[in-house]
């Protein structure tokens, strides 16, 4: 069955999930990048000083405040912003131009190590989506930097952050994240500056003689004064949408990893070998291609139809109608909820094992998990008193907030998955 007759009969059968006036205002903003006409000086004039202030907290969780006010500058909304929200996000975008200035100095720094150090690597993510999903650097908000590794350079990559004073702050599956100068606390109002703090994953890519690796794929480009080896095209546009799905399948989702993805399928629409290439990339990989579909299906109902119909048919037509009708009912609920986010998604979750495709942790640790969370903020060797006690506060409030959420959330999943239980008799 077709995805739009599928659409029809959900139109005609099911009600699509209802959004509160300020979930509908984080949609509008999100589709306004492709109906400009959804988001209106009316719209915004209204907004009183308090909705402002949770529609910014929402841009910045989002990822989506510097791209809303480039947007909102090219539409000419920015007469209707309020003075205090025009210098909030003037102020970010100042700020966040210098802090992407110091995160590529850092990462040409980083390159030039691995690179005397002959390590294979490719750079991920951040700067290698410009100019395709990324119009500028300093409108992306990015909290880390993220390189591609094979298995047999990461001695020697870990060596090269060590010598610039990383730490390896923790080891999750194949995922090397290392941290310097971590700071207990970082405040809303210094999201977007240029602080000492920085993150580095290393993603080691398994070496397999079975399997050409992305590694033997890559392709150079002259960035910022160094021959930086990125991803190959279809490689960066799979890996942007498994981060996209990701996002979509856990408690919050950053809207600005959608809006990428939007744009970059618009940038490829008319590149037929590209999605040809997609296609044969991912056609032994339901997985994949089960992903991309449901990114592809969810920003489809936001944006409107902006998918070529090369990547219709290889990802969205083959979607079970019950996860399309999951992503009918919910998929903006979960785009569009503030934080901490909402377990809703593991509806979805549910689905995925009829298909065979695994997640990481189990349903029942996923609604209630068994032990404390991890540190937000590890402690060091010689903190001061004062650093400790801001450290553990950090932690009990942190604590405490899961705690609510957990219990808060788990009783709607409870009470949704009867109804998600309805929902799929009828559809069958």
């Amino acid at each position: 069955m077709r995805p739009e007759s599928t659409l029809a009969i959900f139109d005609t059968t099911f009600v699509r999930e209802r959004l509160s006036s300020q979930k509908r205002l984080f949609r509008d903003t999100l589709r306004s990048f492709s109906h400009p006409g959804t988001l209106t000086m009316d719209q915004l004039s209204q907004l009183s000083p308090r909705e402002w202030r949770r529609f910014l907290d929402w841009l910045d969780l989002s990822g989506l405040a510097l791209y809303f006010f480039d947007h909102a500058k090219q539409l000419q909304l920015l007469p209707t912003l309020p003075s205090f929200v025009l210098e909030r996000l003037r102020d970010n975008l100042h700020n966040n131009a210098q802090r992407t200035r110091g995160m590529i100095d850092e990462s040409v720094a980083i390159q030039r190590g691995f690179q005397e150090s002959g390590v294979m690597y490719v750079v991920m993510k951040g700067i290698s989506f410009i100019p395709v999903s990324v119009p500028h650097p300093e409108l992306r908000h990015q909290f880390d930097l993220d390189y591609l590794v094979s298995e047999a350079s990461a001695p020697q990559a870990r060596l090269v952050l060590e010598q610039r004073g990383y730490r390896l702050n923790a080891i999750s599956g194949r995922t090397w994240e290392f941290k310097i100068h971590e700071t207990p606390y970082v405040s809303r109002k210094d999201l977007y500056k240029d602080l000492p703090y920085r993150s580095v994953e290393l993603h080691l890519e398994t070496e397999n003689d079975e399997q050409e690796s992305r590694l033997d794929r890559l392709i150079h480009r002259e960035m910022y004064g160094i021959t930086m080896p990125v991803l190959s095209p279809v490689d960066l546009f799979l890996g942007q949408a498994l981060h996209a799905f990701k996002d979509v399948c856990s408690a919050f989702s950053r809207a600005s990893h959608l809006l990428e993805f939007y744009r970059h399928v618009l940038a490829r629409r008319d590149e037929d070998l590209f999605w040809f290439e997609l296609r044969e990339r991912t056609e032994q990989n339901p997985a994949i291609r089960f992903r991309i579909g449901v990114v592809t299906y969810l920003m489809t109902l936001i944006m409107g139809d902006f998918a070529p119909p090369a990547l219709i048919r290889c990802t969205v037509a083959r979607l079970p109608a019950s996860t399309r009708l999951w992503i009918y009912r919910y998929g903006q609920h979960t785009v569009f909820n503030q934080d901490p986010g909402t377990k809703l998604y593991l509806l979805l979750q549910k689905e995925l094992d009829a298909i065979d495709v695994s997640r990481k942790k189990p349903l029942k640790r996923s609604l209630w998990p068994s032990r404390l969370p991890p540190p937000v903020i590890r402690g060091t060797a010689g903190e001061t008193l004062r650093t400790k006690c801001a450290r553990y506060r950090i932690q009990v409030r942190y604590v405490l907030s899961r705690f609510r959420f957990h219990l808060v959330e788990g009783l709607r999943y409870a009470i949704e998955s009867y109804r998600w239980h309805q929902h799929l008799d009828r559809l069958s």
